[in-house]
């Protein structure tokens, strides 16, 4: 018997099948081995990325021999970078609430955001700014492109907050992402925490960006004068061999 699946691929791997999704019949049964292997056959230059590949079954990481069931999403990803074109703003949380954690592509207005997370009761405030620099390594960077599996990557910013705010004394803690095309200079990511002392909130910011750049799934693509690249970090290799 056959199901129906449908498959998502990021970054490289996309550049790689030419193609963001497709809806695909496999056998029941399979497992996500065997979904990569019909896909090498079809296109050999995935092998260059076997090592590093990531998976998700219904934004969850999984490993190789994941069973696959009827109407699952699986995606093809990348290791992350920390940081698609197109689409609305995603704006999940309100104001006023202790865990805010967006995706945009609107510039990020940090000051805006410090704003909706202090209160009177806080003694310090910590900004984290990630900013796009002009070069990488001895190359001029003229722009950088981020791209996300948008859901996942929501969920996944939500439990690092959640993580946060258990692990630390904060009181409040914003995680905005941009998306898109962005200029050097431009914030690509801003965190913001509140907390009673300063401790906690240099501590939990920092612990902030370095989840998120090692298991949020969003990609950078840096463009020079003489071509461009997909930056691959070191992904969440830990969270795909659960």
């Amino acid at each position: 018997m056959a199901m129906q699946v449908r498959v998502l691929f990021f970054g490289a791997l996309k550049d790689v099948v030419g193609r963001a999704e497709e809806r695909l019949q496999v056998e029941t049964g399979s497992r996500i081995g065997d979904l990569y292997a019909r896909y090498a056959e079809r296109y050999p230059a995935l092998e260059q990325h076997r090592a590093s590949m990531l998976f998700s079954r219904n934004r969850e990481f999984v490993n190789w021999g994941q069973t696959l069931e009827e109407g699952d999403e699986v995606a093809f990803l990348p290791p992350v970078s920390g940081g698609a074109p197109g689409g609305a703003e995603v704006l999940p949380q309100t104001a006023g609430e202790r865990l805010v954690c967006r995706l945009t592509r609107a510039p990020i207005d940090a000051r805006a955001l410090v704003s909706e997370v202090q209160r009177g009761e806080d003694g310090a405030v910590v900004i984290f700014e990630g900013v796009v620099r002009n070069h990488s390594g001895a190359r001029a960077t003229r722009f950088l492109e981020y791209e996300a599996y948008e859901p996942m990557a929501l969920e996944t910013m939500r439990a690092i907050a959640s993580e946060l705010a258990r692990e630390f004394p904060i009181d409040r803690i914003a995680m905005v992402h941009r998306l898109g095309r962005m200029e050097i200079g431009e914030s690509s990511v801003v965190i913001v925490v509140s907390s009673e002392h300063r401790k906690a909130a240099f501590e939990a910011s920092r612990a902030a960006i370095d989840r998120l750049k090692k298991t949020v799934p969003i990609w950078k693509k840096e463009y020079f004068a003489d071509g461009e690249v997909w930056v691959e970090g070191e992904g969440s290799r830990a969270a795909a061999q659960q």
